[in-house]
């Protein structure tokens, strides 16, 4: 116990130095720069870090700093974005195991500890980096969905704008992709935003379509029946022969829908 003892007070009096040998080892193995700022951060944690290990020695429960927890969720966090890899992240902790080993397997020596100690030791640091990443994998999927959420409400958003053109009438445009999301978020959104305007005529205008299947056709379909249903007469304009193909595949029957070329010809219609 004193040999253990004495290993917790070496680790807690330098836990700076170690700190900073950790993260220039990971750094130097891994040939990998990183910014100065990220570089205290690391320490900072790892210094932490150490000082937990140290005084955690005599604690039979298996803990982690806060610390801990939080730059792993920040490092999970950084890596949110279209290009951003949670493999980043993860490919840090085999080096830092392997450093964590030798650092402690030194001190094991210098201390004499035996080998049950020294595994112990051991066997602490890998629950510790388990968990640290474990919170970075989680962070990282959960802000990951909560990113295409919000990306995809953006672009739900700007698929299908309302452009006024006179009073009472206006264009809905629909653009780029339209897919269950989009055509529901039409349907709940811009909807109740068309009947606010007190419009008289909407033109819905296919051309930025590049595709949409037969499901959807449908979906477009019921929300030109909730426009008729709020008494504002819709006009189809922009509708390629592959899309009109698709329309009519999905049963609804076409001669109903008031189509035009495009939309200065449904505009010249409106009197």
């Amino acid at each position: 116990m004193t040999l253990v003892l004495n290993v917790s007070n070496h680790l807690i009096d330098n836990a700076e130095s170690l700190a900073e040998e950790i993260v220039d080892g990971v750094l130097h193995n891994m040939k990998l720069k990183i910014p100065q700022w990220e570089k205290e951060q690391a320490i900072t944690m790892y210094i932490e870090f150490i000082n937990f290990l140290g005084n955690s020695l005599f604690i039979e429960e298996e803990e982690v700093p806060q610390t801990l927890i939080e730059w792993s969720k920040r490092n999970a966090a950084r890596q949110v974005s279209p290009e951003g890899k949670i493999s980043k992240i993860m490919v840090r902790y085999p080096p830092t195991r392997d450093i964590f080993t030798d650092i402690i397997t030194n001190i094991s020596i210098e201390f004499g500890l035996s080998l049950k100690d020294h595994s112990f030791i051991i066997k602490r640091i890998n629950n510790m980096l388990d968990i640290s990443l474990n919170e970075t994998v989680f962070a990282f999927e959960r802000l990951s969905d909560e990113y295409r959420e919000e990306t995809q409400r953006e672009l739900a958003e700007l698929s299908a704008p309302i452009v006024l053109i006179k009073e009472g009438t206006a264009v809905l445009p629909f653009i780029g992709i339209i897919d269950s999301y989009r055509a529901s978020y039409i349907m709940e959104k811009v909807v109740p935003k068309i009947a606010d305007l007190q419009l008289n005529y909407v033109i819905a205008d296919f051309s930025g379509i590049l595709k949409i299947d037969i499901d959807i056709a449908r979906h477009l379909h019921q929300i030109g029946q909730m426009l008729d249903l709020l008494g504002i007469q819709t006009f189809t304009t922009g509708l390629r022969p592959e899309l009109a193909q698709t329309v009519v595949n999905s049963g609804i029957n076409m001669s109903k829908i008031t189509t035009f070329a495009n939309v200065k010809q449904a505009l010249e219609s409106i009197k």
